[in-house]
C-alpha cells in the first residue's frame, strides 16, 4: 500500500518544498560538508538536493521516486530498496531517516538493518513529528488542506528512543524545531530562529541524532597526552608528575607554562631533568589564557587520547584513569569532569561559584542538547581524532574562548559527539592563590552563553 501510494504520488507541491528547505537548513547544521549521507525514504530527492555535502546516497521503496530523485540530485547514487531490507556496498557517515519512521512498518527491524550500513562514527539522525500537531493534521485533512497519506505510526520521542535502544542506537542529542513549517513571508525565521528554542513543545518537528551502541569486543590499547596548563603554579608541578599515573600503551605529559610571575618555568623544567623516566614535553605559550595555552598544548600531543588537567589540582589526578575508561571504551567519546556530584572540600569551591556553576550546567543542558551538569571544571579527555575535527571546524565559532573549557564543548556538540559527565572528587588547592576573577571571568561566561545560543539553538 505505502509502495503503490508513492509510486502514484504527484509531484511536491510548493509548500512542501519551503517545508524541505527548513528542514534542510538544520540538517546541515548537523552535517558537516564533506560527510557520506545515506537517506532511507528519499522520496525523489528534495532533502539531498538541499544538503551542502554532494556525497549523497538515497533509497526508496518507490521506483517512480527514485526516478525523480536520479533526476533531481544527478551527483547522487540511488537504489530502489526498502529500509527494512537495505543492502549496499558502503558504509556512512550520516543515515537521514527524514519523516519515515512513521511509514515504516517495522521499525525496529529498520534500525536494526542500518547497522549495515554504518561504523562506529556513524551519526543517525532522525526527524519525525511531534504528537501534539496530530489534531492539527487530521483538522487539516479533514478541511481539505492537507493531501491524503498512508495511515501513520506517530511514535512520540519515548516510542523512538525505546525502539533505537532495542536496535543497539544509543541517543545523542534531541532537539525540537519548526513553529512555523512553511513559508510565510519572512515571519517564518521569527517563528523557528527565535520563538522555536523558548517554545520547544510547541514545535512540529523533532531531531534526534544516535549513534551505534554495538562497540568492539576488542580496541587497540591507545596511548595517552596530558595537557597541562601552568601559570603560577611552582608548587604544583613535582606533584602533578608524581601524582599522573600512566595509561594506556603510555602517558606523556605536557606542562605549557603561561607567563608566570613565580619560578614555575624553572620548576618545570628542573623535573623534566629530575624524572626522565616520565615522557614530559615542556612550552611557554606564545599568546595569552589558559584557552590559548590548552589549544597549544594540543597542538603537539601525540597521544591517541588527549586530556586537560589543571595544574592547580583541585582534579585529583589520580582520578584521570576514569576519563581515559570512559573514552578508551567508547562509552563516550567526549568526557567532562564533574565537580557537582560528590561532597566539596570546606575550602574547594565558594558558594556562589557553585551556584553559578549549576546554573550555568542547566542552560548549557539546554544550549548543548546534551546532560551536563558542570561546564566549568577544566578537566576534559577526548580522542585525537576527534579533536582534529573540532579544530578544522574552529572557523565556526572562531577563536572565541578565552578558557579553553567551551572551545571544546561547543565543537564536540556541533559534531555530535556523546558527552559524558564523569564525577570526581573536587579537593581544595594546596598551593598558590586562583587564577579566577569571579566577575571578570563570570561576564566573559555570560558571554559564552549567548555565543552558544546564538552558534547552537537560535540558527
Amino acid at each position: 500500500m505505502i509502495r503503490r501510494f508513492f509510486d502514484t504520488a504527484p509531484g511536491p507541491t510548493a509548500t512542501a518544498l519551503g517545508y524541505r528547505d527548513l528542514l534542510a537548513h538544520y540538517y546541515n547544521l548537523l552535517i558537516p560538508e564533506n560527510a557520506r549521507v545515506l537517506e532511507v525514504g528519499c522520496g525523489g530527492g528534495e532533502l539531498l538536493a538541499r544538503l551542502h555535502t554532494r556525497n549523497v546516497t538515497g533509497i526508496d521503496l518507490s521506483a517512480a521516486q527514485i526516478t525523480r530523485a536520479r533526476i533531481r540530485v544527478p551527483h547522487g547514487s540511488f537504489h530502489v530498496q526498502a529500509g527494512e531490507s537495505v543492502e549496499l556496498a558502503e558504509t556512512y557517515d550520516v543515515i537521514i531517516v527524514s519523516d519515515t519512521v512513521n511509514h515504516a512498518a517495522d521499525v525496529q527491524a529498520l534500525f536494526e538493518r542500518l547497522h549495515r550500513a554504518a561504523v562506529p562514527g556513524t551519526r543517525l539522525i532522525l526527524n519525525f513529528h511531534s504528537n501534539l500537531w496530530r489534531p492539527l493534521f487530521a483538522l487539516g485533512r479533514a478541511l481539505g488542506l492537507r493531501a491524503e497519506a498512508p495511515a501513520s505510526n506517530w511514535l512520540s520521542t519515548a516510542d523512538i528512543r525505546n525502539l533505537l535502544a532495542l536496535a543497539d542506537w544509543e541517543t545523542v542529542r534531541i532537539e525540537h524545531r519548526l513553529l512555523c513549517p512553511f513559508r510565510l513571508g519572512g515571519l517564518e525565521s521569527l517563528f523557528n530562529r527565535w520563538l522555536a528554542p523558548l517554545l520547544p513543545l510547541l514545535c512540529l518537528t523533532v531531531y534526534l541524532v544516535a549513534r551505534p551502541a554495538r562497540r568492539a569486543k576488542s580496541l587497540p590499547t591507545p596511548a595517552v597526552s596530558v595537557i597541562i596548563p601552568a601559570r603560577n603554579e611552582a608548587g604544583n608541578i613535582q606533584a602533578a608528575v608524581e601524582r599522573t599515573p600512566e595509561m594506556g600503551a603510555g602517558t606523556e605529559l605536557i606542562f605549557v607554562e603561561g607567563h608566570s610571575r613565580d619560578h614555575t618555568w624553572a620548576e618545570i623544567q628542573r623535573v623534566q631533568r629530575e624524572v626522565p623516566q616520565r615522557r614530559i614535553k615542556i612550552l611557554q605559550q606564545t599568546g595569552t589564557g589558559k584557552g590559548n595555552a590548552v589549544r597549544e598544548g594540543l597542538a603537539v600531543a601525540t597521544g591517541d587520547i588527549l586530556m586537560v588537567l589543571d595544574a592547580d589540582l583541585t582534579m585529583p589526578p589520580e582520578e584521570l584513569p576514569k576519563f581515559y575508561a570512559v573514552v578508551a571504551s567508547d562509552h563516550a567519546e567526549f568526557a567532562n569532569g564533574c565537580r557537582l556530584v560528590y561532597p566539596l572540600d570546606e575550602n574547594a569551591m565558594p558558594f556562589l561559584n557553585l551556584c553559578a556553576n549549576k546554573a550555568f550546567g542547566l542552560v548549557f543542558t539546554c544550549l548543548l542538547g546534551q546532560p551536563l551538569k558542570d561546564t566549568l571544571c577544566g578537566t576534559k579527555a577526548l580522542r585525537r581524532t576527534h579533536y582534529e575535527k573540532i579544530a578544522a571546524n574552529r572557523a565556526y565559532f572562531g577563536d572565541f574562548d578565552p578558557f579553553g573549557d567551551f572551545d571544546l564543548l561547543f565543537g564536540a556538540a556541533k559534531l555530535n559527539l556523546k558527552i559524558a559527565d564523569v564525577p570526581i572528587r573536587y579537593s581544595e588547592r594546596r598551593y598558590g592563590t586562583t587564577n579566577i576573577q569571579r566577575w571578570h571571568h563570570g561576564w566573559l561566561l555570560l558571554r559564552m552563553v549567548l555565543f552558544a545560543a546564538r552558534k547552537l539553538k537560535f540558527v
